[in-house]
């Protein structure tokens, strides 16, 4: 889950941030080893819809990915 660090959106100021997280197929997989992947999730402006940070919810499958 993200971390909510950010205080406030830098593009419109809005403090009230959000957590989303995107549907579907939509993951980020491996380079060079077999994995599903891990899903994405952002922290969100709930005002302006600007994503001030997105992360993946498993980094631990990306161990020795490294190029």
């Amino acid at each position: 889950m993200v971390e909510n660090q950010a205080s406030s959106c830098p593009k419109c100021g809005e403090t009230e941030l959000g957590i989303g997280k995107q549907n579907g197929y939509a993951a980020v997989v491996p380079v060079n080893k077999m994995s599903f992947g891990s899903d994405i999730e952002y922290l969100l402006c709930t005002n302006c819809g600007f994503i001030i940070e997105s992360y993946v919810t498993k980094p631990d499958k990306f161990k020795g990915t490294i190029l």
